[in-house]
Parts: C-alpha cells; sequence; structure tokens
C-alpha cells in the first residue's frame, strides 16, 4: 500500500513540475530520520532553498487548507536542505497524528530553482455507527463479581463522524438503553479560520441508571438497586472554546452545567452522597493545557505529554462550598534501541474544599489505576500515580491485506505486537477514610507482565498477568493503552 503511494507522488511531482529534466535530479538517498516515509530529491552545491510549491495528494475529503494549517512552513519560506529530511518527518508526523489517514507520506524535489513539496495522504473511513453491547461496571473483574450480572448490561449505539465536513470536525452522539441508559450529542470543531487557531465544543447528556455505587466499603463499591424509578440521574450541558497555540501545544476553556439527582433511599443509605441533599446544580470552570510531543498518539515509543487540568466547581445552593481540583500528567517515551521502548507516566490530583461530598472523593481505581488493584477503589482528597515499563517490539508493524475488499479504508489491517514489563506505584491522601477502608493512606505496588496489540483505526489491546502489594495476583483484559 505504501509502495504504490510512493510511486504515485513520484509521477505526480513529475508531472506538476512541468520543468526541464535537467532541472529536476535522479532520486538519491538523503540521510534522514529512521522509519520514516520521506523522500528526497538533492540538489547538489545548494544549501537554502525557498518553497515554491506545497501540493496535497489523495485527500478527498478533507480540506487542504486543514493541512496546510498543521504545518510549519509556507510557500515563500528558505528552508536550510541539511535540515530537510528532518523538517518534512516532522510534519509528515504531525499530519498523521490529526489521527485522519491510514498513511501519510512526504516528497520534496527542486524545480527552477525552488522546492516542490507534495503530501501524498491516504484517507480513513470517518463514519462509525458502532453498536453498544457493554458492561454496566468499571471492568470485566467488577463484573464478574456481581450476582446480578446478566441484568448489568447495556445496549444501543454510539455514532461517531470524524472529518465532517472534511474540517477535521467531530460530531458524537449515544443513543444507549439497558441497564443505564444516556442520552448524549457533541460537536467538537478544533480550529477556524486561515491558522485555525481558535475553535470551540459543545455538547449536551442525559444519563440514568437503575443502579448506583453508593458507597465504599472494604474499598469496594457497594451497589444500591431499584428495579422502578432511579436511584440516579445526571443531566449536564457543556460549552468551551480551544486555543491552538502550536500544531503541539493547546489550550482549551470549558464551562459546564449540571445537575445530578438521587433518590431518597441512597440519601438514607449514605447522607454523605450529595451532603444530605437528594439534589444538587452546579457550574464548572475548566481551564486545560496540553503539550503534546509523541511520536504517535495510538502507542507512542519516543515524545513526552503533558496536561494540567484546573477545574472549580461553584454550587448554586449557596451553602455547599465550592470544589477546586489541579489535575497534572506527564509521559516520557524513550528509544532504548534494539526494539526496546521505556515509558514512564505521572500522574497527581488534589482537591481543595472545607468539606467533600462522598461522589467528589474519587480517587484511584477509577480513571486512574495501579494496575493489579483493578477490583479496588481507594477514595480520598489527593493521590500520586507513577507507571513504568520497558517494551519489547515483537515484530514489526506489518499489514495484512484482505483483497477480498476493495476499499482501500478498510482493507489493510496493520499489527504490531510489544511485549511489556510494568512496574506501576501510587498513593491516596485520605483525612478520614470509613476503619473498613484499609489501602488509603497506604503504599500500593504492583508489578507484572503484559503484551500490548496495535492494530486497526489506533485500537490497542493489552492483556497483562499481575502480582499487586497484598499478594495477589490476576489476569487483566484492556482496551487501551495504560500510559
Amino acid at each position: 500500500m505504501l509502495g504504490i503511494l510512493l510511486l504515485a507522488l513520484r509521477l505526480l511531482v513529475a508531472g506538476l513540475a512541468q520543468a526541464p529534466t535537467d532541472t529536476l535530479r535522479p532520486l538519491r538517498p538523503v540521510v534522514a530520520p529512521t522509519d520514516t516515509l520521506v523522500r528526497i530529491v538533492p540538489c547538489p552545491g545548494i544549501t537554502h532553498l525557498p518553497v515554491g510549491s506545497i501540493l496535497f495528494a489523495g485527500n478527498a475529503v478533507t480540506k487542504e487548507r486543514i493541512l496546510r494549517a498543521e504545518l510549519d512552513f509556507h510557500e515563500g519560506d528558505t528552508l536550510t536542505l541539511a535540515d530537510l529530511p528532518a523538517r518534512l518527518e516532522a510534519n509528515r508526523r504531525r499530519l498523521f497524528n490529526l489521527q485522519l489517514f491510514h498513511a501519510v507520506v512526504a516528497q520534496a524535489s527542486c524545480a527552477n530553482g525552488k522546492l516542490l513539496i507534495v503530501f501524498g495522504v491516504q484517507e480513513r473511513w470517518y463514519t462509525f455507527p458502532v453498536p453498544i453491547l457493554s458492561l454496566a461496571d468499571r471492568n470485566l473483574r467488577s463484573w464478574l463479581n456481581r450476582s446480578d450480572r446478566w441484568r448489568r448490561v447495556d445496549y444501543g449505539v454510539h455514532l461517531t463522524r470524524t472529518n465532517f465536513r472534511g474540517r477535521n470536525e467531530q460530531m458524537l452522539a449515544n443513543l444507549q438503553l439497558g441497564f443505564n441508559r444516556k442520552y448524549e450529542l457533541f460537536y467538537e470543531v478544533p480550529g477556524v479560520g486561515r491558522y485555525r487557531r481558535l475553535g470551540f465544543g459543545v455538547g449536551a447528556s442525559f444519563y440514568q441508571s437503575h443502579a448506583l455505587d453508593y458507597i465504599t466499603l472494604a474499598d469496594r463499591l457497594v451497589p444500591y438497586r431499584a428495579d422502578e424509578g432511579f436511584p440516579i440521574q445526571r443531566f449536564y450541558v457543556t460549552g468551551g472554546l480551544r486555543f491552538r497555540h502550536t500544531v503541539q501545544f493547546r489550550t482549551a476553556l470549558d464551562v459546564s452545567y449540571h445537575r445530578e439527582q438521587i433518590s431518597d433511599s441512597v440519601n438514607y443509605y449514605n447522607a454523605d452522597y450529595f451532603l444530605g441533599r437528594t439534589q444538587r446544580e452546579f457550574l464548572d470552570f475548566t481551564l486545560t493545557s496540553t503539550r503534546n510531543q509523541r511520536n504517535t498518539f495510538a502507542y507512542p515509543l519516543t515524545g513526552k505529554f503533558s496536561q494540567a487540568t484546573l477545574t472549580h466547581r461553584v454550587f448554586l445552593d449557596n451553602t455547599t462550598p465550592s470544589l477546586t481540583t489541579l489535575r497534572l500528567n506527564y509521559a516520557r517515551y524513550l528509544s532504548l534501541g534494539h526494539r526496546f521502548y521505556y515509558s514512564l507516566g505521572l500522574s497527581a490530583q488534589g482537591r481543595l474544599s472545607r468539606r467533600l461530598s462522598y461522589i467528589d472523593t474519587r480517587a484511584l481505581g477509577y480513571d486512574d489505576l495501579v494496575r493489579g488493584y483493578d477490583e479496588y477503589v481507594i477514595d480520598g482528597r489527593h493521590y500520586g500515580l507513577v507507571q513504568q515499563g520497558v517494551s519489547y517490539q515483537l515484530f514489526q508493524p506489518k499489514v495484512i491485506q484482505l483483497n477480498s475488499i476493495d476499499n482501500p479504508k478498510v482493507n489493510a489491517i496493520p499489527l504490531a505486537l510489544y511485549l511489556n514489563i510494568f512496574a506501576d506505584a501510587g498513593y491516596v491522601i485520605a483525612p478520614n477514610p470509613l476503619p473498613q477502608n484499609r489501602l488509603a493512606n497506604q503504599f500500593l505496588r504492583a508489578g507484572g507482565l503484559g503484551l500490548h496489540l496495535v492494530t486497526f483505526y489506533d485500537r490497542v489491546f493489552t492483556a497483562e498477568y499481575t502480582l499487586n502489594g497484598l499478594g495477589q495476583t490476576g489476569y487483566f483484559l484492556r482496551a487501551e493503552f495504560p500510559i
């Protein structure tokens, strides 16, 4: 597939340059970063050249201005030819990390004293109606521990339309029935205007469920279930701005209104769930700053990632104290050579408030997890998490071609497999935990061995065997890259 795309690029460059044959030098190898899809036609004796034309091939749906906004050079800029291979590779990866294409290749050539640069892309399938058939629990282990597990199933349809209107906009809709009911619609515009510096996002969600985990005992969630009625109902609307400082540095400012309601029975069994109330309303003001310098987003092997999120919550009853939450995430990825890779992930969260409701004390075991403690949750005000792993590439990325399918957007399945050894550690600070909950204010640690499968449309599947600090072992399946 990539060979055909490269050949098409060469023909395209030759046809569009419209220059005499002596102005286009024969293709010779040029030193460039490894594992790239960049080709350079060198210009002997020349050290700098202006960019004459930037062309794109294969973007039948994607608007050209969306791609141009990702580049760090434009027509008329003068580029140093010694740095050109690395410069093209960096821009090729920026286009690839839009997650709109199966493959992106780049080629540069000299024509009439200027550079002709061509980027070739192979677009993905952008509309995904995905049936929902999922478990109404945090993970498989929690679901298996439920006596009524077969009633705790959700079904419906999840519809995603990426690259809407060819402008990298995204629409997401959820229609979920069953144990947990969810009706959602979100629309995201990453940027508008020539330079796409400013964008926005809006959305709304309504959720109700026949069951609610109303308290944590023995570091496990305890469910309350009602065959009639809904112990929990949530509604929120959100809107915000997106600021694109550079391709790799973005900031988001969001404001959302929330209304949440629990049944009288939930309030009776745990009066701290909403601090003695059965309903609460609040506004969240959230500022998120993200710097993403990973080589790829699905399964990064090199680069780094950092994100800081500050949320201030104001309750509309004028009596519940406000809540400020700061969350920090950092990840570093290094190539150790000989197909070995190292990854480090750091996460921390702190909450400031005079008093917290039970639902606002969630710490480890929800979004962040010390692997091996999957069946537990640890509640508290603050927490820290360290995750490390060393991966060995068992085989390099390959493409399985499905010759019986004509559509190039779905007939090539990429596969890569990694063997991973990891170690996690975490700590939760909880000022006044219940006596039955023993994992708060304790050092949590775990290690294990895993297999990571990277495949179709950035999907990552992991199978892990872990040993935690309690001496417990277990096998766990996940559908995401853990760091």
